[in-house]
């Protein structure tokens, strides 16, 4: 009965069929209804068009009245009002609501007020408006959230299946861990006893070797002085004789003799450098062995990539956070609590560069490069030098005065290339290193050859940089402790500070 019904009512009015008539398309309407559809959107230069399939017609359709729908709609109306079992929805169904201003049903859901309207707010408001029939939005809706309702519950599975695979590897990382844990503090027990014993007689003989080139070049020192002496003495006899009448100065010009002495060597023990190399190659090629097994073993740990092989676990450049957001305690007081001591390497210097002050001062020398002897830890073809020391726990603070802004400031790994040509030495060209490059125009980030380029002002006199190990962050400070950079990665082996210095440029590591 209700199929009956619901055919003998105009989906504009939501009425029984008044003088029905058939447009083209086949759907019908009341005369009125469909002419007054027509005559708003027209005025909007909208042709007429179907409200139901939107078909769209050249011209208005001349309107012909339904003869078997006029019928059907008067025996209909002998019987009770469709129209009330339609609002009160006595059958249990959905009620149709009406709207609150021309209490008319809401029929039409227009997409732009994002709101269900009823026949007249389509004519009257929303004439420009994209609206459609709500019972098809509806069923649109319905199969949009049948889908979500899908690709949800296979998310679900997802997450459910992964919650069960996480828990089992847990348990046997937990296992494997501790295990693992144990074996190890065994083993650096071991070898920390015999580090200590090492340390021991290795300093021993350091001590041994300072004391005898230590004294005997102060024996040559007092010589050289005492000569120093004598030598003055005999230029102020030589002024002296200036005073003197002629026959008493070529008397004594004959008797004045210029001492002839033998030359006392400046060096300090030739090769006291290739003694202490002896040892420090040794240190290093242990140090370099314990930080290439125990990367193997994290990389292991970690798990293979596609080919089987560790996993690659080279450092990020990672986003830096506002300079406005200081990392440790502010104020010259904050970070000399981190304040360390530095040296350069004499080793690892470039010929071009010349150390001095007790190895704290490194100069690019503008007049060619020196002779220096052949040494795998020198860098062959780039100007730079790397510190002695290196860290690999804790927090260090250290300052840099730079002549003039032509130099990269940074720290590597001990793995750094160092007989290369191009840029793959550089400080910051390559996955080993971190820089700050010092421009006269502006300063810049490096990491792997990547640049970024920092705002601010770029002069420079004296960097500050503080390292802290363990939350692998290096951060620079410029002059007045300005925070000017942050690098935050994982660091995984011993970092060394590392200089890079263009022509003419110094560099002094400050020791307050």
């Amino acid at each position: 009965m209700e199929s009956q019904n619901s055919n003998l009512t105009c989906i504009i009015c939501l009425d029984r069929f008044q003088i029905p008539v058939t447009i083209p398309c086949g759907h019908t309407f009341c005369q009125t209804c469909i002419t007054k559809h027509w005559d708003t959107k027209s005025k909007s230069n909208i042709g007429p068009q179907c409200p139901i399939c939107n078909e769209k017609f050249d011209t208005r359709p001349i309107l012909k009245r339904n003869v078997s729908l006029s019928v059907l709609t008067e025996a209909a109306n002998s019987g009770h009002s469709g129209r009330e079992q339609l609002m009160r929805g006595s059958d249990g169904g959905r009620v149709m609501l009406l709207c609150d201003r021309h209490k008319k049903p809401l029929v039409y859901y227009c997409r732009q007020d994002r709101t269900s309207v009823c026949c007249e707010c389509d004519i009257s408001e929303c004439k420009n408006h994209d609206t459609v029939l709500l019972e098809a939005e509806r069923e649109n809706q319905e199969l949009l959230l049948e889908r979500k309702s899908k690709e949800v519950g296979k998310l679900i599975e997802e997450t459910e299946r992964s919650i069960k695979d996480l828990a089992e590897n847990i348990n046997q990382a937990k296992v494997t861990l501790q295990q693992t844990s144990t074996w190890v503090s065994v083993k650096f027990s071991t070898l920390m006893k015999i580090l200590a014993e090492k340390q021991e007689a290795t300093e021993l003989f350091i001590e041994e070797q300072q004391e005898g080139a230590i004294s005997e070049a102060e024996a040559r020192l007092a010589e050289l002085e005492e000569r120093s002496k004598i030598l003055r003495e005999r230029q102020g006899e030589i002024a002296a004789v200036h005073n003197l009448s002629d026959t008493e100065l070529i008397k004594e010009s004959m008797v004045i003799e210029v001492p002839r002495l033998k030359d006392v060597p400046t060096d300090v023990t030739p090769n006291l450098q290739d003694r202490l190399n002896g040892v420090t190659d040794v240190l290093s090629r242990v140090s370099k062995l314990v930080a290439e097994d125990l990367e193997k073993a994290v990389s292991t740990a970690v798990g293979q990539d596609k080919d089987g092989s560790p996993q690659d676990k080279r450092p990020i450049l990672a986003v830096v956070p506002s300079p406005a957001a200081p990392c440790h305690p502010g104020g010259k007081e904050g970070l000399s609590a981190y304040r360390c001591s530095l040296t350069f390497d004499p080793r690892t210097a470039n010929e071009h560069l010349c150390l001095s002050l007790e190895n704290r001062r490194a100069e690019h020398l503008t007049s060619g490069p020196r002779t220096v002897p052949a040494h795998e830890a020198r860098f062959d073809h780039t100007w730079q030098v790397l510190c002695f020391q290196g860290f690999t726990r804790g927090q260090h603070y250290w300052e840099l005065e730079v002549s003039k802004p032509w130099a990269y400031l940074g720290v590597t790994y001990e793995t750094i290339p160092r007989k290369e040509k191009g840029k793959r030495c550089m400080v910051g060209m390559n996955e080993l290193s971190w820089s700050l490059q010092l421009d006269e125009h502006q300063l810049s980030a490096w990491h792997n050859g990547r640049r970024e380029t920092l705002a601010g002002h770029s002069q420079h006199s004296r960097i500050g940089m503080l390292l802290d190990y363990e939350a692998g962050t290096l951060t620079y400070y410029g002059d007045g402790q300005t925070r000017l950079h942050a690098f935050h990665c994982a660091f995984s082996q011993e970092l060394f500070p590392a200089c890079w210095i263009g022509e003419g440029v110094s560099i002094t590591l400050c020791s307050t």
